[in-house]
């Protein structure tokens, strides 16, 4: 045979092996690896990386606080945050802080970026206000204490840090504050109607009868970590987790207590009837004198009420050191 023959025979054999190849690789494979015509649509692509980042937090993105006349900036809320508050809420802002696994009710997770002192309804971001107030506060009942010493400055710079763990602070809006409408005349018949409120929605259940924290569901709660907490025990407690006033119980009762079984029920009273059940609450704080209190055992029933209490326990539940 002369060279010329092979070596057409070659080329011959080299393009029967490599073209069906080449034709098999421009066309889609099924599962089973054998082409699909040409006429059946591609798979669907997965979005590209670009546009996933929009809900990826930046930790480096600056942020900013409103508070007042103050700015706060992130920047000058970073230093702030990994001086005094990452011990307990975590290098990552998680929650997951070297002292966490010593507290008895974890810290809060700033990723999650879900609140309990809130102004705004049950769901959504806090007001920046919020979370200032809950800074100069202290969260009552818990191992998180007032940062007062502080300056107006240094908390507003701390609250922009705090918002660039949560990819929700990019791309959601606090939501609106709830109206709180101007406290009405403290009434006896106001109280009586919120102690048949309390009755008609259910609060016993949680709460208990007296209001000590030791309703028949008490026990089998948790939080959004999975953890047991107790109701609130008004008649050991005197101060709420989210403040002291009226107007602060009212904004509890209307925007729940997000991260806890405490729901709002703001779709469900009319602004009127919290008041009244604002001011029957009141009234099972037996170690708390107050007006509402006063009143109530100003009459045989609310005397014999309050004298028949017995107070144990404390303000998180009965027999619960929380």
């Amino acid at each position: 045979m002369s060279l010329m023959k092979i070596t057409k025979l070659s080329v011959s054999l080299l393009a029967a092996i490599v073209l069906p190849l080449a034709v098999s690789a421009q066309q889609p494979q099924s599962e089973q690896g054998t082409a699909q015509p040409a006429t059946q649509p591609a798979p669907a692509q997965q979005a590209p990386p670009a546009e996933k980042a929009a809900v990826t937090p930046n930790r480096n993105a600056p942020m900013e606080s409103h508070v007042g006349k103050y700015t706060g900036h992130s920047a000058a809320g970073r230093q702030l945050y990994y001086r005094y508050c990452w011990g307990c809420h975590g290098f990552r802002g998680d929650g997951n802080g070297e002292n966490a696994p010593y507290l008895n009710i974890l810290p809060r997770n700033f990723v999650a970026a879900t609140f309990k002192c809130r102004s705004t309804p049950t769901g959504t971001l806090p007001l920046d206000q919020d979370l200032y107030n809950s800074l100069e506060r202290g969260l009552n009942n818990s191992n998180m204490p007032s940062w007062i010493t502080l300056t107006s400055q240094n908390r507003a710079d701390l609250i922009a840090f705090i918002k660039t763990f949560s990819p929700r602070w990019q791309t959601e809006k606090p939501g609106d504050p709830i109206n709180v409408p101007a406290e009405p005349t403290l009434t006896l018949e106001s109280i009586k109607h919120g102690q048949e409120l309390f009755q008609k929605l259910e609060c016993w259940k949680c709460h208990g009868q007296e209001g000590r924290g030791d309703g028949p569901s008490a026990s089998t709660l948790t939080d959004s970590n999975d953890q047991p907490i107790r109701p609130y025990n008004f008649a050991a407690g005197s101060r709420f987790k989210c403040g002291v006033t009226n107007r602060d119980l009212y904004k509890i009762f209307l925007t729940g207590v997000d991260g806890t079984p405490m729901p709002s029920f703001g779709d469900v009273v009319k602004p009127e009837e919290a008041w009244d059940l604002v001011h029957y609450l009141r009234t099972l704080q037996v170690r708390h004198k107050s007006p509402e209190l006063a009143l109530w055992m100003s009459t045989p029933e609310g005397a014999a009420i309050v004298s028949a209490q017995k107070i144990s326990g404390t303000p998180t539940g009965s027999g619960i050191n929380q």
